[in-house]
């Protein structure tokens, strides 16, 4: 990082806010920033603008492209292209920041530091290094006043925002939840500490999970700025799905078996963080995804292959009544933990209850146990939204998984559910985004593996394993014993029916489809007759007041009066309808 750029830090965080303010709303004007982000329209356009706004903003619009749920597949895509352009800190900046971090100097933690960085991004940069045992590590130091930097750069966003002042226009997304995702994104994302108890978490859960493979994290030695792990190899998987396969045919099938195998593993084990851990990983594209071959002197070229933990507790998959067999020579390394997600066991349920429904194509179970992982904002038709959910799932249902682009499936569900009063938890649009993200490995390392063809029998699984056989038992004899209870009763109700029905006390109940808009709509236009018809009384008795009573002016006065309250009455119903209108 230049001292050019430091220097912009200190004035952004000093006195002349306002002139970083101006620049903010400069820009945005000169790109139409606001129209054509909360319209959804001119993606590129918008990635312009976030470009030119700086690191801030451009790790913005980075953290939005894992978002379907608050952008459109279009911004995504474009988003996405958006590139770090941060010059790099010189060694005496990091060994600065390390120092004040630690209150060690890099030598005395490290045999060998990098003084040139590997890579550099927005937030910070990462060395190579080594630890005084030897051990190979990478270290990723923040660069200075970037905390200040984000922090300044949001306030003044926000500010912009209003001084920008939106016009009544239709929007596509919404602006106050876009920005506070966002805070609360860019605010994890510079506080190290998150992203440390993220890694020491999945790597006591997920590391040596069959061919997956977790760097440790040195917690000793990192901070709220310093983040220190075990260096891995490998390049990303998306080489190894890249690489054309060989001519020969034998090992052609070699090669096919063997992105088979990686193929079914990250799927199991991803299934696992989510109905086994609650603890997923929210962002496997494949530069988080390595893959490298062990060497034949590597002690690990042994290693047997552990019964999955799942299968362990289940004991019914089919896996997990094979013989131990020796680990292929390879390995699968996941990366970078600071974007994770987490289920309660209630949200996992719901979950796995929507796989199971899906499973089934059956539309009244999907629409309730979609209902069942949504808030709810206002009234809701489930009759209706049941109907739709099922018009909008019939073609998907019909494809396979490699045919559906999960982004654009995600954002119509989503604005599907919006039109009726429900709000996608976002915990499960985080999950839907990752499954769309890990299938897109999948489906190049394996065309013919569908992720919901293994989901299916891991939700199954998941249901025995809560399913308590004990306390079923005894609801179902509580249930058997009330109905037992009540079976000599019937007789008697059946006689009060017949006798009700005689005396002609009984009644019915009938709803009909959208009963409540119906009454709600001929309520609004009785209401509208009703003051029409007083209005109309109004002005043809303040016209006869007002006529027959120059000489005297109370009389007139009363009839003047009642020209302008009618006046003011017609123009507040005007404004109210232009404003349904619109507000439509």
């Amino acid at each position: 990082m230049t001292d050019e750029y430091i220097s912009k830090i200190e004035e952004i965080t000093g006195k002349d806010q306002r002139n970083r303010m101006l620049e903010i709303v400069r820009i945005m004007r000169r790109h139409d920033f606001v129209r054509n982000f909360m319209k959804q329209q001119n993606p590129e356009e918008v990635r312009f603008a976030l470009e030119e706004l700086g690191p801030t903003f451009i790790k913005g619009g980075q953290i939005l492209s894992t978002r379907p749920d608050l952008i459109s597949p279009a911004f995504i895509s474009e988003f996405k292209k958006l590139q770090d352009d941060v010059q790099i800190d010189s060694f005496e900046t990091v060994s600065k920041t390390f120092r004040e971090q630690t209150e060690k100097n890099i030598s005395d933690v490290f045999d060998k530091f990098d003084e040139k960085p590997f890579a550099s991004a927005s937030i910070g940069q990462t060395h190579h290094a080594v630890l005084k045992n030897g051990t190979q590590v990478v270290v990723k130091v923040q660069h200075p006043k970037i905390k200040e930097l984000v922090e300044t750069d949001l306030t003044l966003f926000r500010q912009a925002l209003k001084i920008l002042k939106l016009a009544p226009e239709i929007t596509v997304v919404d602006p106050e939840e876009i920005l506070n995702q966002l805070q609360e994104s860019l605010l994890n994302e510079i506080n190290t500490e998150i992203e440390i108890k993220n890694g020491l978490e999945f790597y006591r859960l997920n590391d040596h999970d069959g061919i997956i493979e977790v760097p440790v994290v040195y917690e000793e030695y990192s901070t709220q700025k310093i983040l220190v792990n075990s260096r891995m190899d490998g390049e990303s998987i998306k080489k190894l799905a890249a690489r054309p396969l060989s001519d020969d045919p034998t090992e052609r099938r070699l090669q096919k078996k063997e992105r088979t195998y990686i193929a079914d593993a990250l799927v199991k084990n991803f299934i696992k963080q989510v109905f086994v851990d609650n603890f997923f990983h929210a962002d496997p594209h494949p530069g988080n995804i390595l893959f490298y071959r062990l060497k034949q002197d590597d002690p690990r070229i042994n290693e047997l292959e552990p019964t999955h933990e799942f299968e362990k507790k289940s004991g019914s998959i089919k896996a997990s009544i094979k013989t131990e067999q020796k680990l292929p020579p390879y390995r699968l390394v996941y990366l970078d933990f600071g974007m994770m997600g987490r289920l309660s066991p209630l949200l996992a349920e719901g979950i796995a209850n929507v796989i199971v429904a899906l499973s089934k194509k059956d539309n009244q179970e999907v629409s309730q146990a979609v209902l069942s992982i949504c808030n709810r904002t206002g009234e809701i038709d489930e009759e209706d939204f049941t109907d739709q959910l099922g018009i909008f799932l019939t073609p998907y249902l019909k494809q396979g998984l490699g045919q559906i682009d999960f982004p654009v499936m995600l954002y119509s569900i989503i604005k599907l559910c919006r039109k009726n009063n429900l709000q996608v938890k976002p915990e499960v649009t985080l999950l839907v985004k990752a499954f769309g993200s890990l299938e897109g490995i999948v489906s190049q390392l394996d065309p013919d593996l569908s992720l919901m063809d293994v989901a299916r029998p891991f939700a199954k699984e998941y249901f025995k394993r809560k399913f308590n056989w004990k306390n079923e038992l005894d609801e179902d004899l509580m249930a058997f014993g009330r109905a037992i209870k009540s079976t000599p009763q019937i007789p008697i109700k059946i006689e009060k029916l017949l006798d009700t029905l005689n005396q002609g006390r009984g009644r019915f109940t009938l709803r009909f489809k959208g009963q409540d808009k119906f009454i709600d709509r001929v309520e609004t236009i009785v209401n509208r007759l009703i003051i029409t018809i007083i209005l109309a009384s109004i002005i043809l008795s303040s016209s006869l007041l007002v006529q027959g009573s120059m000489e005297h002016p109370a009389i007139y006065n009363i009839g003047v009066a009642g020209y302008m309250i009618s006046f003011v009455v017609i123009i507040w119903m005007v404004a109210s309808a232009i404003w349904r209108h619109f507000k439509k």
